[in-house]
């Protein structure tokens, strides 16, 4: 890695970019006292040092132009927060015993998405580690991590992270991630990690003094100036980027990424910053076993998903699909604000669009975005290439109180969606808690310094303002504070309610589900005819899916998302895989579909 730290006969290695620096000293901290050492000026606005005055476990900071003292933008560790010294760590001492690890087909991913701090009543990944063989029982075979780079202050949800390279020292060390990886592998899970490339964190990021080309002045984020992908000087600003996806593989074993929100990643150059991640990630690690990347991209980019002949993903194996979940959250709940209006007209048409095309939006104009057109063409892509999901830590958190699903709609509706859900071709994603109804909440949370800290409160509740829910300011104010311990606090899992008959049949319906869906629907995966999947409408609110088969076995969903029994007088191709409901069999021998009922079948290759 050419930015930080790195261990060698001679001493340690320190080595800064720093363009906008004409001079550079390294300031090793050992108890209360400073020793400052001069650090050679290169060409191109790089500064290094070789000394063995420093070793594993030294702390450091770098002076700048004989003034401001800031932390290693590449730290491995900064254990007094954001704003303290960086501490040399040495990766070659972890003894990793998962060599013959080489992880799962991407068919076989069922995700499991957790935040490090509520997951727990620790909230660290040592605890974590403590809910492995949970996990595992219940079907999971992927973990995903929301992101753990070191953000300023005790509690946050890991977007306002500074230093990408550094886990969080209120979750642990990073030798305790890569205990709780390495334990992962060892139950047979995957470990991804969510990632963030298209902004630093509101305070902590000392770049915007010594590193300007970091940030670009063409394009603009909802934070600010984004990256410099593109412009003067980007190539060092791509490599820090890159080396951090590689680091976080390599280093840390894990077996994959999430990049967030790269919609608000601007490059206009060719290879593009997200095709050459995607390509140095995969002639890397990749080459010696399975690396799985996936995007959140609001912009529906179908070209990053596309396959090769062979049928491998050529830059990513998947996407967030917000389309999914935006129709079934608004058939659930009636919700039509802000996103969910794009989605309102016809629901049903467009659920059938998503299961079998995947976007819902593939170049039509979105209302919600004042007539943008929105998505590119994505039905020759097979359902693996989109993430599906009821709740994520966005969908939960970002509602004003953040309510779960599980509170928002009843059971019977809420059991039909997840058993479309979990059985659909699609790899499906989880939110911690989901699987018992988990009564707690999960709100947005953050612990900035005072004067920030009281102008996110003020702009999360005037976020709400075009809400009719919310139009009375005196409403608004009850918002939970971000900024209040009691808001993190709130929102840890409560896992005493799985000692609770309600909550523990949950947790058995997702089991059971998960189960079929590994025995039964993933053999058939590369056995459907995926060009030739189509959906029909049945009266208002009904739908009827087919996967047919090349060979083998294909797949039939029958989904009533409607509280009106529907008319079905066709005979169901065979008895149910799954059903929602135990009285759906007996119904459809009857010729009708059930209020809120969703039915699985196999379909027999001449069916």
């Amino acid at each position: 890695m050419p930015f930080g730290t790195k261990i060698t006969k001679e001493g340690v290695r320190f080595r800064l970019w720093a363009p906008q620096t004409k001079k550079a000293e390294l300031i090793l901290e050992s108890g209360g006292d400073e020793r400052s050492l001069s650090m050679q000026s290169h060409a191109g606005g790089w500064f290094e040092l070789v000394t063995a005055e420093a070793a594993v476990g030294s702390r450091y900071r770098f002076r700048l132009d004989g003034g401001l003292a800031v932390p290693d933008p590449a730290s491995r560790f900064n254990p007094s927060d954001v704003h303290g010294a960086s501490q040399v760590i040495d990766p070659a001492r972890f003894r990793w015993t998962d060599r013959d690890w080489t992880g799962r087909p991407w068919e076989q991913a069922v995700i499991y998405e957790l935040h490090v701090g509520t997951f727990t009543p620790e909230g660290s990944f040592r605890a974590a580690q403590d809910k492995l063989d949970y996990l595992a029982s219940l079907g999971i075979t992927a973990i995903e991590l929301m992101p753990v780079a070191d953000f300023p202050g005790r509690r946050n949800w890991g977007y306002d992270g500074v230093l990408p390279f550094a886990p969080d020292s209120g979750y642990g060390t990073p030798d305790d991630l890569k205990e709780l990886i390495q334990a992962a592998h060892g139950k047979g899970l995957m470990v991804f990690l969510d990632v963030v490339y298209n902004h630093f964190g509101p305070e902590g990021n000392y770049l915007h003094v010594y590193g300007k080309p970091f940030f670009s002045e063409r394009h603009h984020t909802p934070w600010g100036n984004a990256i410099n992908f593109d412009g003067e000087n980007c190539r060092n600003v791509r490599e820090f980027f890159i080396h951090n996806a590689l680091y976080w593989l390599e280093e840390y074993h894990l077996d994959g990424l999430r990049v967030d929100a790269v919609h608000a990643i601007f490059d206009d150059s060719s290879p593009d910053f997200l095709e050459e991640l995607a390509e140095r990630a995969r002639s890397g690690p990749g080459r010696e076993r399975k690396i799985h990347l996936v995007l959140e991209n609001d912009d529906n980019a179908a070209r990053y998903l596309t396959r090769k002949a062979d049928g491998a993903p050529r830059h990513y194996d998947a996407q967030w699909n917000d389309d999914l979940h935006h129709v079934l959250h608004h058939l659930l709940t009636g919700e039509s604000d802000g996103y969910y209006a794009d989605f309102a007209d016809a629901p049903v048409k467009h659920l059938g669009r998503a299961l079998t095309e995947g976007f819902v939006y593939q170049g039509e104009t979105s209302t919600y975005r004042h007539g943008r057109r929105r998505g590119e063409i994505s039905r020759d892509l097979p359902p693996t290439a989109f993430v599906t999901f009821l709740q994520n830590h966005d969908q939960i958190g970002n509602r004003a109180f953040g309510e779960r699903l599980s509170d928002l709609t009843d059971p019977r509706p809420l059991r039909a969606a997840v058993t479309l859900l979990l059985l659909m071709p699609n790899p499906p994603l989880l939110f911690m808690g989901e699987e018992f109804a988990c009564p707690t909440p999960f709100q947005y949370f953050c612990d900035f310094g005072p004067d920030l800290a009281r102008a996110v409160t003020e702009g999360r509740r005037n976020e709400f303002a075009g809400f009719e829910r919310f139009a009375d300011p005196e409403l608004r104010r009850g918002i939970p504070d971000p900024s209040a311990p009691s808001t993190f606090f709130a929102s840890k899992l409560d896992w005493a309610a799985l000692e609770t008959p309600r909550h523990r049949q949950w947790w058995s319906f997702y089991r059971s589900l998960l189960t079929l869906r590994r025995d039964r629907i993933v053999p058939l995966l590369k056995s459907i005819d995926l060009g030739r999947s189509h959906f029909e409408i049945l009266g208002e609110r009904g739908l009827s899916v087919v996967w047919p088969p090349v060979d083998g076995n294909g797949l039939m969903m029958l989904s009533n998302l409607s509280g009106e029994t529907l008319p079905y007088p066709n005979p169901p191709p065979a008895p149910p895989l799954a059903v929602s409901d135990q009285d759906i069999p007996d119904s459809l021998v009857s010729g009708r579909l059930p209020a809120w009922s969703t039915a699985w079948f196999l379909i027999l290759t001449g069916d």
